[in-house]
Order: C-alpha cells, then structure tokens, then sequence
C-alpha cells in the first residue's frame, strides 16, 4: 500500500514540473552555443587575416625573409586559436551556470600536483621560445637538429617539424634539439671530385675543367662565386683526384653539382682525358 502511495505522490510531482520551461530553457541554451560557436569562427577567420596582413606588411616594412614572417605568423596563429578555444569553453561553461572561478583554482592545485610530471612539456616550451627569439631557424631553412637532416616545415613551442629527403616529416621535441646546424644561412658551397689517370697531363686536365667552370659560371644564374679549379685533391689508388669548388644560391648546389659533373665529365672525353675505374685481376693457378 505504502508502495503505491509513493508511486502516485511520484507520479504527481512529475506531473507538476514544468516540462515547458525545461524545454525552453534548453532550446535557449541550445541556440546560445550555436551562436558562440558561430562566433568562434567568424573572429577565428577574421583574426587569421589579420594577422596574416599584419606579418605581410612588417616583413615589406622591416626587409624581413619570407620564412621568418612566415614562421611568426604561423606561431601567432596558433597560440590565437587557444585562446579563443579558452574562452569558447569558459562561455559555454557560463551558460550551463558553472563557476568558472571555482575550475580554475582546482586546475591550479591540480597543476600544482602534475607540474613535475611536464616538466619535459615546458622544457619544449622554454627551448622553442628561445629556438624563435634568436632566430636559429625558419620554415624552409635546410638543417641538421638531433639525429635528423632535412627542410625545416613548422616551427612551435613544443616541436619544430623537419621534413626528410626522403618524405619523412619528422616530429622532433624542442628539448631535444640539444645541438643545430643551419646549412641555410649564406651562400651555399658546391663541390665535384673528379679523377683522371696517372697517364694524362694534369695542367691540360685542369685547363679543361676550368673552361668547363667558366662556361658554367656565365650560364647558371644560381652560381655566386666560381666555380673554379682547386687543383690536385688526392692521389688515388687508379686515379688522381682534382676538386673543384664554387659558391651557389641557397639550396642551389646540388643542382649545380649535378650539372658540373655532368659538364666535365663530357669536356674529358671530348679531349681524350680518362677517368679511370677500378680494374680487377683475376690470376688463376693451375695444378701440374
């Protein structure tokens, strides 16, 4: 009996709520992130531009490289995305009457107790700040950082992104770029090792390289200084070593290697210059 009863007083309560005023309030606070969040957009896309032609007129202004504008503006634009991803969670938390005040003195007690376990996450902060304030690298710099050789694609707070020769887009944390090497800052040097046999005339071979030098130097627009002929590099085991070095545009000089190589190799055989290869000789003995 006493089951009933309560079921029925359940019943009436139910009855009694105001399911309207529910249903409105949600709608309304259905529609309210709607907005928000169309609004989140609209100042996300507007502030991208801005900042887009902000970073294009100080580079114009200031005669900085398109890479490093590009790598500022690419970092501003991620550090505006956060804050407006903050401040979209923090407004819809407000709608719901949630205290934000309250969240966030317990995130800071909470951060408190797991600061010592990110530490390698602000090490990547500091290191990455550091990385773009004394302005090491920029996006499309060639470099060497860690165990990894390539084209710099993005430059962050927590990881600098280095493409490989081989497509590999390597993640790399800023911590751990303990060591870097820059090949992108100033011309570039190029440089062909090229044999010749101990039998040929090595004055008349480095005259015929160097017309061949010459030639290049008045045609490729990315050659800088040179290329010219160093002179005897090495003595080989079948062939004598001559070294020829020029200066290039940046990124240019493996291009122009592939070119003098090429070149040269035609201008020996044109006047009768070897370039020797190894030889094997096979002596075979013979039982009596």
């Amino acid at each position: 009996m006493g089951f009933i009863l309560g079921l029925n007083g359940f019943t009436e309560r139910i009855n009694d709520f105001d399911w309207t005023g529910l249903l409105i309030t949600i709608g309304i606070s259905f529609l309210q992130i709607i907005a928000i969040y169309i609004a989140f957009l609209l100042v996300r896309g507007f502030g991208n531009k801005v900042l887009h032609r902000a970073f294009s007129k100080y580079s114009e202004r200031n005669s900085v490289s398109a890479a490093r504008a590009q790598t500022l503006e690419s970092l501003a634009r991620n550090i505006f995305s956060y804050v407006l991803i903050f401040i979209f969670f923090v407004t819809i938390l407000q709608i719901f009457g949630i205290q934000v005040t309250a969240i966030l003195a317990g995130a800071g007690i909470i951060g408190l107790a797991v600061g010592f376990g990110a530490q390698g996450l602000v090490s990547d902060v500091v290191t990455g700040f550091f990385i773009l304030l004394e302005k090491q690298i920029d996006v499309g710099d060639y470099v060497t950082a860690g165990s990894y050789s390539g084209i710099v694609e993005a430059v962050g707070l927590r990881t600098t992104q280095i493409r490989s020769f081989d497509g590999t887009l390597n993640f790399l944390p800023n911590r751990e770029i303990t060591s870097l090497s820059n090949h992108s800052r100033g011309n570039m040097r190029a440089l062909v090792d090229i044999g010749i046999s101990y039998d040929d005339d090595i004055d008349k071979a480095i005259t015929v390289l160097q017309q061949v030098c010459d030639k290049a130097a008045a045609e490729d627009e990315n050659i800088v200084d040179g290329p010219n002929v160093i002179g005897v590099q090495t003595l080989g085991a079948s062939d004598v070593v001559i070294r020829v070095i020029g200066k290039t545009k940046n990124m240019e000089q493996w291009g122009v290697e592939r070119k003098l190589r090429k070149a040269l190799k035609e201008a020996l055989d044109q006047n009768g210059i070897e370039i020797p290869y190894p030889h094997q000789v096979y002596i075979e003995k013979k039982e009596q």
